[in-house]
């Protein structure tokens, strides 16, 4: 657990003494990595060299190298939805406890329409069906729920995809109390510092009913658009005069009300989390070591003023609320609506970018593939996501070699350092691409920074290292490619404050205020301490350091 100071003194100097660890694994082949840029241009220190002779070495046997890579400092996880990371235990756990039904014949769970007058009250779920707590007492019922609930246990079949089950899971447990919300963040939190991961992005949306009930009294504009700004996609009614009107309109009906609501649903489950943890307590454990800010997410799949109407919701909250550090859009990007209204959507992000120019943006674009939809939707995408969403991070990037020109989309990609959250298992198990389909070696080749990251661990039964194993076995990597990805998910962290790295996405020098010392060290100097305490993300950063200090020096 890392030691805790008081005062105004940075997270950083919770610096530091130690970690813990677990997790699976994975097989294949792939073309070697060789092709890719150096995680480093200096040559290993005396200590990489030592950990680069024990990776190889487990990197013969999966189990041993997955092992190897619990322990190993993995920095962040930049890519993970909080109900898809939950498991489905905790699920079944949660739905006992609100009173909730299960459906046998779909293994969902249901609000009952009345409780019993008996103490303590019991859910009546009508005929056939049963309570959630009954689980507890039929492990082929608790079975169910958990394949229901998640990828295990699934076999594609006739009519029903990898990409069926997986969306399908979260409508069965959605009827689920975001009371809970404190608890999930509690399990992802003690799961990341297990894994001897700091620092998480978790995408979650708020509850947005009283937004529903707004929207409900406001048409879309209806202005045309010239065909020429239509290739892709309906543009009508962003222009923006329209979109400056009905953001206005928004405001005035009440929306920004709503901004309290969302931060005072943001402490309640954070006072939880910290309660559970014992944070701030001499009997704090490990999992309050890892600092979690969110991603306000924005539902896609919804008809225009919709998600106008909750993307400026979302960036009105992380304007005002520092745990809030960006916002992303959700839900299948395959789906109608998400097609046909990416390009709105799109513009839509173009003009909020220029009213809240500060407010960090992260896209899911190209998590679509060959098949689950036509060609000319695999286009535009991450092209559209980078020139008019104002992505700073994309989210997938499965199609990228299908889009239009990619080389000159790669090139444009590496040059922005815009940063590609790769998630292998997910894309494995939704979108049926695994390697040698993946173009994770096309990013590296190309100088693009990526990232490992989860999805939704929970739902696909994973953790980061599992993600971080199958990277090593199906595409080559080494431990310094790996060591890479973990500080570019830092890097790329929407944290405030400067970079510890004196050029972007080069982990070769540290920014002057630090030079000339131990990266990582206990003891900074004068100087680089207040250099660290001006940034968060340098903090996190100079941590990471530290981290790979401890764990590279007990390799032996």
């Amino acid at each position: 657990m890392l030691f805790r100071l008081r005062g105004n003194t940075p997270a950083f100097l919770l610096l530091i003494f130690s970690f813990v660890v677990i997790a699976p694994s994975r097989v294949s082949a792939q073309p070697s990595a060789s092709t890719a840029p150096k995680a480093t241009a200096q040559a290993p220190t005396p200590r990489e060299q030592r950990a680069i002779k024990a990776f190889s070495s487990a990197k013969q046997n999966p189990l041993l190298l997955n092992a190897f890579i619990a322990r190993m400092p993995k920095g962040a996880d930049l890519h993970m939805h909080l109900t898809g990371a939950v498991y489905a235990e905790t699920f079944i756990k949660n739905g006992a406890a609100d009173l909730l039904c299960v459906d046998p014949a779909t293994h969902s769970f249901f609000k009952p329409t009345a409780t019993t007058r008996s103490i303590p009250p019991q859910p009546v779920c009508g005929d056939g069906n049963v309570r959630a707590e009954s689980a507890f007492q039929d492990q082929k019922l608790y079975d169910a729920l958990v394949d229901s609930f998640s990828m295990r246990a699934f076999v594609p079949s006739a009519g029903i995809s990898g990409h069926d089950q997986f969306f399908a899971t979260f409508r069965r447990f959605d009827s689920v109390s975001n009371s809970h919300i404190g608890e999930w963040l509690d399990e992802v939190a003690s799961r990341a510092a297990a894994q001897n991961e700091q620092y998480l992005e978790v995408m979650e949306t708020p509850i947005f009913s009283k937004v529903t009930n707004i929207v409900s009294h406001i048409d879309w504009p209806s202005t045309p658009v010239d065909p020429s700004q239509n290739r892709t996609g309906d543009a009508t009614g962003t222009t923006r005069q329209d979109l400056s009107h009905l953001r206005d309109t928004l405001l005035s009906s009440g929306l920004r009300d709503e901004v309290a609501v969302d931060r005072k649903e943001l402490d309640d489950a954070l006072d939880t989390r910290n309660n559970i943890e014992n944070c701030g307590q001499p009997s704090a454990r490990s999992a309050c070591s890892v600092k979690v800010r969110f991603l306000y997410q924005v539902l896609r799949a919804f008809p225009p003023q919709h998600v106008f109407a909750q993307m400026l919701l979302a960036f009105e909250v992380a304007s005002v609320d520092p745990r809030v550090v960006g916002i992303n859009l959700v839900q299948p990007e395959d789906g109608y609506v998400s097609m046909s209204e990416y390009h709105r959507q799109m513009l839509m992000l173009d003009y909020l970018h220029s009213v809240y120019p500060h407010v960090h943006i992260a896209l899911h674009a190209g998590e679509i593939a060959l098949g689950l939809v036509p060609p000319d939707g695999l286009r535009f995408h991450i092209r559209e996501a980078v020139d008019l969403g104002h992505a700073e991070r994309i989210g997938h990037g499965v199609d990228v070699m299908y889009e239009n020109e990619p080389q000159a989309l790669l090139k444009e990609l590496a040059e922005r350092h815009i940063m590609v959250e790769i998630n292998l298992t997910s894309n494995d198990v939704i979108l049926g691409v695994s390697a040698p389909w993946h173009p994770l070696p096309n990013y590296r080749a190309a100088g693009v920074p990526v990232a490992l990251s989860t999805d939704d661990e929970g739902v696909s039964r994973i953790d980061l290292t599992h993600e971080y194993t199958r990277a090593a076995i199906e595409f080559d990597l080494s431990y310094l490619d790996l060591k890479s990805s973990a500080r570019t998910g830092l890097e790329h962290s929407f944290l405030p404050g400067a970079s510890l790295w004196q050029q972007p996405d080069k982990f070769t020098q540290a920014v002057s205020a630090c030079l000339g010392q131990p990266l990582g060290s206990p003891n900074p100097t004068s100087k680089c301490l207040s250099f660290l305490q001006s940034s968060e993300k340098a903090a996190q950063q100079w941590e990471l350091e530290h981290r790979y200090d401890l764990f590279e020096s007990s390799l032996p």
